[in-house]
């Protein structure tokens, strides 16, 4: 029966792929890849042979109709990014929306995304959490943030490495510089590293040591009053 997959990839170990996961790329008719050459290298190291199609933040609003016609034509596609879990601060959301709407089946398969280890290993509250995601750049910044500083549950967020520093200085402007903070980077991979503690200590560390790598922040809440 023709669907379309969602298919979380390793967001750095390739041991963290799923037996599954490995099958469903396998038996697809086509994957649609963020960046092909990324998901190339993916696909080779497992043996898979599938035909790759670029389908990113760029062209997702042109191909969404073509791709929806294929699968209601008997077509089985998988949906990959670069590394994680499609949709989750990445291309995904259009397609599988598109999908449902056309009565088309959808199913997404279990598998790495970053922001779980990174708040299971923060030492914070994980029984409630609020994802943001990577914050506005500019506008609604300010005001986005003056908001999350009254959220009780623990705030997580995806930043890159040549912004943390200012995201941090943010954080301590707004939340204050004695909220717990953990900041987790290059999760899965060698040089793997999470710094805990207060947002002035680590924001003091990564002044020190200019952080590399896929960062995810872990915020803990505002005290409930």
């Amino acid at each position: 029966m023709s669907k379309l997959y969602i298919v979380p990839t390793p967001i750095g170990n390739l041991e963290d792929m799923t037996f599954r996961a490995v099958a469903i790329l396998k038996e697809a008719d086509t994957v649609l890849a963020e960046d092909t050459r990324t998901s190339g290298k993916l696909l080779k190291h497992y043996g898979i042979t599938t035909p790759l199609q670029s389908h990113h933040m760029h062209n997702e609003h042109k191909t969404v109709n073509s791709i929806v016609q294929r699968i209601a034509g008997g077509e089985t596609i998988a949906l990959v990014s670069d590394a994680g879990t499609p949709a989750i601060s990445d291309p995904g959301f259009l397609l599988t929306r598109a999908c449902l709407e056309n009565g088309l089946e959808v199913e997404c398969l279990p598998g790495a995304t970053a922001f779980v280890p990174a708040l299971v290993n923060s030492g914070l509250p994980n029984d409630k959490f609020v994802f943001e995601g990577f914050l506005p750049a500019k506008k609604g910044r300010q005001t986005r943030l003056k908001i999350l500083a009254e959220e009780t549950r623990t705030i997580i967020f995806y930043e890159s490495p040549y912004k943390l520093l200012k995201t941090l200085g943010d954080f301590v402007d707004i939340f204050g510089a004695d909220r717990p903070v953990s900041v987790s980077r290059e999760l899965t991979k060698i040089y793997e590293e999470t710094i805990r503690g207060t947002m002035e200590e680590v924001l003091n560390h990564f002044k020190e040591k200019p952080p590399k790598g896929e960062i995810v922040v872990v915020v803990g809440g505002a005290k409930v009053r």
